[in-house]
Parts: structure tokens; sequence; C-alpha cells
């Protein structure tokens, strides 16, 4: 349990990193850095979890990507700010770069090839698929708790 926390905290703090310096990117005021790096570490250390607990990468991005909607918007109205000022930047260190590359890597290996290769072909559905799965699962989690919080009609 210990060791768990720890890798929690460790990957709280590596993942509040590329958060801050992407908030930088966007020109977000330094009074509300701290803010995206803790609402980056919530997320990222949130979906890590989830993984641990055994749920697969899209769903665990998917509940993550909702907690930092949740998260930001507290934050957002706190400080009179658009919750987007916080969310991209937070959102940012869940993007799968690694799925992505891995995509194009087999993609390439597969056009320099003569034959097509059923390995190389399952790579880059399975990659790809995942990436996209990712990436939708990240955008509608962070849609959705702005789409019900701030909706004037019912939800039913």
């Amino acid at each position: 349990m210990m060791e768990l926390l720890l890798a929690l905290l460790n990957d709280a703090f590596f993942s509040a990193i590329p958060a801050v310096g992407f908030a930088m990117v966007f020109n977000v005021p330094k009074r509300f850095l701290p803010y995206c790096a803790v609402a980056g570490a919530i997320g990222h250390s949130f979906r890590t979890l989830l993984l641990h607990i055994g749920l697969p990468i899209e769903w665990a991005t998917f509940a993550a990507a909702a907690l930092v909607g949740l998260v930001t918007i507290g934050f957002a109205k706190r400080h009179l700010a658009p919750p987007l000022m916080y969310a991209v930047a937070a959102i940012i260190p869940m993007i799968p770069g690694t799925y992505a590359f891995n995509t194009v890597i087999a993609l390439v290996q597969l056009t320099a090839q003569s034959e097509i290769s059923p390995e190389l072909t399952s790579q880059v559905i399975s990659n790809g698929l995942k990436t996209v799965f990712i990436l939708g699962a990240l955008s509608v989690g962070l849609a959705m708790p702005s789409l019900l919080y701030f909706r004037t009609r019912p939800v039913i």
C-alpha cells in the first residue's frame, strides 16, 4: 500500500511539471500556474490509480478527464476565470504519445516493406484505435462536467 502511495505521489509530481510548462506556453497568468499543476497532478495520478485497479486505459482516462473537468470548474468559480485556462494544461500529460508514436512507426515500416505484414498491420490498427479512443475519452471526459454544470435547463 505504501508502495502505491509513493508511486502516485511520484506520478503526481512528474505530471505537474508538463502541466505547468504547457500552461506557460498557453500564456496562463503566473498566479494560476499552481492550480494548473494541481489539476494536472490530480488527473494523471487518478488515472494511474484506476489503471492500478485494473480499469482499461480508455475508461481510466475518461474518468480522470472528468475529474479534471470538475476540479477546474471549482478553480474557475473561485477565481472568476474560464475553466479551460486550467483544464487544457492539466490534460496535456494524459495525451497518448506512445501509442501514436508506435502507430506511425508501424505505418512507416509497413509502407517500407514489399509485402503486407499481418503483425505490423495488427500493431497499426490496435495502437491507432487505442490512440483515437484515448483522445476521445479526454475530450468527452473534459467537456462533460462543463456541459452538465453550465446547463440552463434540467437534464431530464
